[in-house]
């Protein structure tokens, strides 16, 4: 299946004009179930390392093991429709644990009362279902006209599960090898400690400088989708982050002994990580918010374009019948009368520490943020979407507000943690449903049954999630060497260092106007601020799976008309097989996460070091190449 198609002439897996089982009580349950599954054990994980997994393919993998395995039935819809709202319970819980924890915190340093139980149901229900409605007018915008410009790979990878179950035979076997390859792998490097899944180096005489790389399968299969373009853009703003101005403020910090907020010792007493954490974040961070805003303007007539449309279908007395199954959209009218109604609960509601001027905040930013979410994951996958970076922004501007109008006291800091949650919760859904209606826009689900399915799947995470929290919490406490809550402690000092006039704005404002160069040059901001903001070692294992293809593509365009067809036909068995690795890690990685969770540990006590990481990857790799750019296919 290629991204290049047309969308106007793209045909789904399942033809608009046929009606298979899909909203059904067996989707529902199962999708339920899975939902709960996902969202309380990455929300251990995220508390505990500062990052979540993917939901999406896991429960692909699964709804296919119950639905086709155990109750054999064959409708791939149903299957779509589950790990849709399975899913939902990762995204929830990403944006909570981003943020909300910071709350514990500081009950614990005031001395007063932990947000309550309600209180936390109500700020992730809120921010998931706006999550979902911001959406759906961005379906058309992104999923439909961009779709050969947006591979939204974690969607891509998951269709291709799906479908891969669907019609057997030889994508079958390339897609689930890729998958029982990626599974061990992570289970080697993550589960049994064989050797770390991270490799990193300083490069000596250039103090501040390092260079590493995070050899992971999903990476890999990420890098081969997504191909050496984006990959590259990755990369450049990775360099310019780690071997350009780390080692620049490294040196500047060299020349006086001087504190700069939010750090808390010398920058002389820093390392790169340390460099990156407390001021490089801040500098992606303004790039990405200048990229989401140019994104947001370009696509701002054809979401307009879209509302005029439906409006005017609805005026003139065409219901959503009128549309073609697949082009099913949720109500406008519903959509409109949910964040009408959503808006008002959040500005009189007292449970919801945010007031009317919080509410109105939380509307612009979630639409804004969710469009970028939506853009981003479109680009390198939602378990590389840049939450953290997206809250940053929020925070930011939440806090100067609250601050400007004198609300800076304990109850400002706590509406704008309260904002910046609500605003994470929104562009973690976001990213989320766009993965899942990439998955339907190909296999051929219903948009609106999606759509449900998500609100759905949102829900139950939320009545969740706040148990799960005050467990966690009780357990060993928000903060602590158990429990580091690394996001949340950011967002906490973010706060606070805006509410005290200590903030390094001009980080921040560096990234933006970086932003702007990057514009003017005519590079795509997006690809290059988000590989400025993470860690330059996902960069550059992006970046090795895009040369894989890269090398592919080159034949391509060199290729002869009668040789297009077979090149383009190892291209799709790589998109396979790099499906299969993403989803083999994405599995493995909610198991080992629920292994965490109840205190089963794999460690062999046996690590092969660096050497064991460059050697399993550089076999991963080649397995890779093996099934793409070495591999004769028979075209199906």
């Amino acid at each position: 299946m290629s991204n290049q198609e047309d969308p106007q002439k793209f045909k789904p897996f399942i033809p608009a004009e046929k009606i298979l089982p899909e909203f059904t009580k067996t989707s529902l349950f199962v999708g339920i179930l899975l939902a709960v599954v996902f969202g309380g054990a990455n929300a251990y994980l995220g508390l505990k390392v500062g990052m979540t997994i993917s939901a999406s393919i896991p429960a692909a993998v699964i709804s296919m093991g119950i639905i086709r395995g155990i109750l054999r039935r064959d409708s791939i819809l149903e299957n779509n429709l589950v790990q849709t709202i399975g899913s939902a319970g990762e995204s929830v819980a990403a944006g909570v644990i981003f943020t909300i924890p910071a709350l514990y915190i500081w009950a614990k340093e005031w001395g007063t009362d932990a947000p309550s139980l309600l209180s936390i149901t109500i700020i992730a229900m809120i921010g998931g279902i706006l999550g979902v409605l911001f959406m759906v007018p961005l379906r058309k915008a992104l999923i439909v006209q961009e779709h050969a410009n947006l591979p939204y790979p974690e969607g891509t990878a998951c269709a291709e599960v799906l479908l891969a179950g669907e019609e057997g035979g030889e994508k079958t076997k390339t897609t689930f090898m890729g998958l029982g390859i990626g599974a061990v792998y992570k289970f080697l490097s993550e589960g049994f400690k064989l050797f770390p899944n991270e490799i990193e180096t300083k490069i000596s005489g250039y103090k501040g400088a390092a260079i590493g790389v995070d050899v992971l399968p999903s990476l890999l299969g990420v890098g081969f989708i997504v191909g050496p373009r984006i990959s590259a853009y990755m990369l450049g703003g990775g360099i310019l982050g780690w071997l350009v101005l780390i080692p620049l403020i490294t040196y500047l910090g060299d020349l006086a002994p001087i504190i700069v907020p939010p750090a808390t010792v010398p920058i002389q007493q820093m390392g790169h990580w340390d460099i990156w954490f407390n001021y490089i974040k801040y500098v992606g961070a303004g790039a990405v918010a200048f990229g989401g805003i140019f994104s947001l303007i370009t696509s701002l007539p054809l979401i307009i374009k879209t509302f005029k449309d439906v409006m005017k279908k609805y005026s003139n007395g065409m219901g959503e019948k009128q549309f073609l199954r697949t082009e099913q959209d949720m109500s406008m009218k519903i959509l409109l009368i949910g964040i009408i109604a959503i808006t008002v609960i959040m500005g009189i509601l007292p449970v919801i520490p945010v007031g009317v001027m919080g509410a109105i905040v939380v509307v612009v930013f979630g639409f804004f943020f969710a469009t970028v979410s939506s853009r981003i994951v479109g680009l390198i996958g939602s378990s590389n979407n840049p939450v953290s970076g997206m809250t940053i922004a929020t925070l930011i501007i939440t806090a100067f507000i609250f601050k400007s109008t004198g609300n800076d006291g304990q109850s400002g800091m706590i509406a704008a943690l309260t904002v910046g949650g609500i605003v994470a919760i929104i562009a973690a859904i976001a990213g989320d449903s766009s993965q899942d209606l990439k998955t339907g826009f190909l296999v051929g689900a219903t948009p609106k049954y999606q759509q449900y399915g998500e609100v759905i799947g949102v829900i139950v995470s939320a009545l969740v999630i706040g148990g799960v929290l005050n467990l966690l919490n009780a357990a060993w406490e928000f903060g602590s060497t158990q429990l580091p809550a690394p996001q949340a402690t950011l967002m906490k000092v973010i706060v606070e260092g805006v509410m005290g006039g200590s903030l390094p704005w001009i980080f921040v404002l560096v990234g933006g106007f970086l932003g702007v160069v990057f514009q003017i040059l005519g590079l795509p901001v997006l690809p290059i601020a988000i590989g400025l903001y993470l860690p330059i070692h996902l960069s550059v294992g992006i970046m090795i799976g895009g040369l894989v293809r890269g090398l592919l593509n080159k034949k391509l365009n060199k290729a002869q008309k009668v040789e297009k067809e077979d090149i383009q036909s190892r291209i799709d068995s790589g998109v396979l097989y790099g499906s299969g690795l993403i989803a083999g890690e994405g599995v493995v990685g909610i198991i080992l996460a629920i292994f965490t969770v109840v205190g089963v540990n794999l460690n062999l006590g046996i690590n092969l070091g660096s050497i064991g990481s460059i050697l399993f990857f550089g076999l991963l790799t080649y397995t890779l190449a093996r099934q793409s750019i070495f591999k004769k296919v028979k075209n199906e």
